[in-house]
């Protein structure tokens, strides 16, 4: 992708577009090759954009430019990326600073990267031989102890390692049903399941969610066509936005895939989750395939509904992320 391409102007300048029966659909924010995630905002307002071809940065109704993170060139497969805050983990003797990136390494060696808000990388952490790292997300809670929170397939089941500052690991699940994409720490308000972390299996449709201590309940089935490239992918917990708030998520170029995707960061506006009634605190939950999403809300119990779906070449990947985000954190779900 050419370091200039134009986004599409996002929020109250981004068009609304409802299919029959008052369903909106994702639309295409900006074309970015090779796209497999999407993070952020920072504290300057961009989007960070995880590529087969490295990071990009983005700004909402800006541009696409390059992030220049020496010694990283971006990764095959699917290096899905997590935004941490600044906090100092006392117990770890470290801080993670604002801002910083953290992205799998899914190769040979897998592992995670860390690169700075400058764009300084190192190397935080190597995970075991043959284990695919599938998902990636911050501890926004504190129920982990605020650390990054990293999912690894093996032999079809997963393992929850939780990640400090220093390249520390503990194991917090073994043996788990296996987990793939756009991994989530839940609100506190998300009924018997804040503060865990919420994942999926695309493979039935699944959401799962996994505590602290190791234990993994069942959230939901998602209700959406499941398997391979074509099941539930995506997540990501709805704040309080405001009016020029939306939703973003990657739409990765997969050429014999169910769906081959487009290559493009697609958008919903605030406009459109107000319109289905998505409210702060659901859970939306999009398929690798269509973009079919589903908002997923829990208080004694969970429901279940349709939301929005995607162009029909839609290839879903990583996280659903949020912009027009109140800049004071307690306030995001009120």
């Amino acid at each position: 992708m050419a370091a200039g391409a134009v986004l599409a102007a996002a929020g109250a300048a981004l068009a609304s577009l409802t299919l029959a029966g008052g369903i909106p659909s994702w639309r295409s924010a900006a074309h970015l090759a090779g796209i497999v995630d999407v993070a952020g905002p920072r504290v300057d307002g961009r989007l960070v954009v995880s590529t087969h071809t490295g990071l990009f940065l983005v700004r909402p109704g800006g541009v696409a430019s390059a992030f220049a993170a020496a010694g990283y060139s971006g990764a095959a497969g699917e290096p899905y990326i997590a935004l941490v805050p600044r906090r100092t983990l006392t117990s770890a003797g470290c801080s993670f600073a604002q801002d910083d990136a953290f992205v799998l390494d899914p190769g040979s060696t897998p592992g995670v990267v860390r690169v700075t808000s400058n764009g300084q990388t190192t190397r935080l952490v190597d995970l075991p031989t043959g284990v695919f790292p599938s998902g990636i997300a911050y501890d926004v809670t504190g129920r982990f102890g605020h650390r990054l929170l990293v999912t690894g397939v093996v032999n079809g089941a997963t393992t929850l390692y939780a990640i400090d500052c220093t390249g520390g690991v503990a194991t917090v699940s073994e043996g788990a049903p296996r987990v793939e994409g756009g991994i989530v720490v839940a609100p506190r308000v998300f009924g018997h399941f804040g503060g865990d972390l919420i994942a999926a299996d695309e493979n039935t449709g699944t959401i799962y969610a996994f505590g602290p201590r190791g234990a993994v309940a069942h959230v939901a089935e998602s209700g959406v066509a499941a398997g391979g490239d074509i099941g539930v992918e995506a997540l990501g917990f709805v704040p309080r936005l405001t009016t020029h708030g939306a939703a973003y998520l990657a739409d990765l170029g997969a050429p014999g895939s169910p769906t081959e995707g487009t290559d493009s960061l697609l958008a919903l506006s605030r406009g459109d989750l107000k319109s289905v009634g998505v409210k702060p605190g659901d859970l939306l939950a999009v398929s690798e395939a269509g973009a079919i999403t589903v908002a997923v809300r829990c208080t004694r119990a969970c429901t279940v509904r349709t939301v929005a779906t995607g162009p029909a070449l839609t290839h879903g990947e990583g996280h659903v992320t949020f912009t027009g985000v109140p800049a004071t954190p307690r306030r995001a779900f009120r």
